[in-house]
């Protein structure tokens, strides 16, 4: 992941549902000449954020064993724009997860008030993609630590998330699934 369109968890319930933040501000790159004029948060990166949570949220349920990729954005609708000084909060929950993928539905707030409703199918690549993971581990792992996944994170039985052992391995060579 080259970007991180989330600042961090506020709460991730392995298997079930995932919440995160982002903070919009002015100096935020994308708000440049997406609508001159009116700057706001381009409504492709907000689905891009919801892509980043609920797909984490999918993948941790086997260890990131899987190779998750979005595969198909069922529903977007956004009720609002979002400028620079909100803060945008994510909500994901998982609707289904099958051998070959799962689907989210998610929305987005700022403050109390409804912003988006989002739907998000996830695939997971079989071995007709090759099989190497999708990031080394230790990218993975410092990508999930800067998030604050293992602050925040419970497993099915209410307990701390732990680092699953693979990503504790420097070899970004270890097999998936």
């Amino acid at each position: 992941m080259r970007w991180f369109w989330i600042d961090r968890f506020t709460a991730f319930e392995s298997g079930k549902f995932a919440s995160a933040i982002k903070n919009i501000s002015l100096s935020d790159e994308a708000l440049d000449d997406y609508m001159p004029g009116r700057p706001n948060h381009p409504y492709a990166l907000i689905i891009e954020g919801m892509a980043q949570t609920a797909g984490l949220l999918v993948a941790e349920v086997n260890h990131f064993t899987d190779r998750v990729v979005l595969a198909k954005v069922g529903k977007a609708i956004f009720h609002r724009p979002v400028l620079n000084g909100d803060q945008l909060k994510f909500y994901a929950t998982i609707e289904s997860r099958r051998d070959d993928g799962a689907v989210i539905t998610g929305t987005t707030h700022i403050g109390d008030q409804l912003q988006g409703e989002i739907e998000l199918t996830f695939a997971f690549l079989g071995e007709q993609f090759g099989n190497r993971p999708l990031f080394p581990n230790n990218d993975l792992l410092g990508m999930l630590l800067t998030l604050g996944m293992y602050d925040v994170g419970r497993d099915p039985n209410g307990q701390p998330l732990k680092i699953p052992e693979r990503l504790l391995q420097p070899d970004n060579l270890t097999k998936t699934k």
